[in-house]
């Protein structure tokens, strides 16, 4: 077998195995939707395939208004507390990453250590002492208590990570903007933030689908349904007495999934870029 007919194979091969992959992990979400399509449970119970027998839309219109709140509003909710929450951590992530990989000041490695150190404390120790705390501070049943800590760099992962490619980033770039009169926020905004914007991109993309998924938070302080994010809004729809329709809970399932697939599908080049400048940089 000549070496041109081996490499064919192992590409060949690496294509089928990528292809298996693919299929085995895309086939929930696909079925999900193809169940979702189905008249009843008797229907998605009797079978893995998702291919409904009728396929109909139905169940969308049903359970946009089933829970008394139109689901539209829900979703909106969601975004009103999501997107400030992204720009905040994205703000306060690249200043204090930034700080730290580029100034010297008193106390920096122990401070930098006790951030890390923060990696190791489960949430579920803070969930009291943060819920005392925004009950005082009269911040509970409103999206304070999830946005506003944002602001404050509080997802230690993500600045361990900005600090990691801002130490890879030439200190003589920045020499020479000073130099010509940039001062430390302009040396950043100008020189840095270009440089690391695929890590940027990266932090808000995690932090947008982790929010947008985010149950706990909101069920801790947030108490008016009005007020309900898409996930609280999605749990409405169940009920454990009475039993509750699958292929409405799958509709709007799909229906909530979709703004992050979206923004997924158009930041993809550089979540990738980022993620792949991590591995080598990292």
């Amino acid at each position: 077998m000549s070496k041109q007919t081996r490499t064919t194979i192992s590409i060949l091969l690496r294509y089928v195995v990528l292809c298996v992959v693919g299929i085995v992990m895309f086939y929930p979400m696909l079925w999900m939707f193809g169940a979702s399509l189905k008249e009843s449970n008797n229907e998605i119970y009797s079978t893995i395939s998702f291919i409904p027998k009728n396929p109909s839309f139905q169940a969308y219109f049903d359970a946009w208004n089933a829970t008394g709140v139109p689901f539209g509003d829900f979703m909106i909710n969601t975004y009103l507390m999501v997107l400030p929450k992204v720009v905040g951590i994205v703000i306060s992530t690249v200043i204090t990453s930034y700080g730290f990989s580029r100034f010297e000041f008193v106390g920096k490695k122990a401070l930098f250590a006790l951030l890390m150190s923060t990696l190791f404390l489960p949430q579920v120790v803070l969930n009291i002492p943060q819920f005392l705390m925004f009950t005082d501070m009269g911040w509970v049943d409103s999206y304070k208590p999830l946005v506003v800590p944002a602001f404050f760099a509080n997802e230690t992962t993500f600045v361990f990570m900005m600090v990691q490619f801002m130490r890879s980033v030439s200190k003589e770039m920045e020499e020479a903007a000073e130099i010509d009169g940039c001062n430390s926020l302009q040396r950043l905004f100008y020189i840095v933030v270009p440089i690391v914007k695929p890590s940027i991109v990266s932090v808000a993309l995690f932090q947008f689908m982790w929010s947008s998924n985010d149950f706990q938070g909101p069920l801790i302080y947030i108490n008016s349904v009005s007020k309900y994010p898409a996930s609280l809004g999605l749990r409405l729809l169940t009920d454990s007495e009475t039993g509750f329709e699958w292929n409405k809970v799958l509709a709007l399932s799909v229906v909530t999934i979709i703004p992050t697939l979206i923004v997924f599908f158009l930041a993809q080049d550089q979540f990738v870029e980022g993620i792949a400048a991590g591995g080598v940089k990292g």
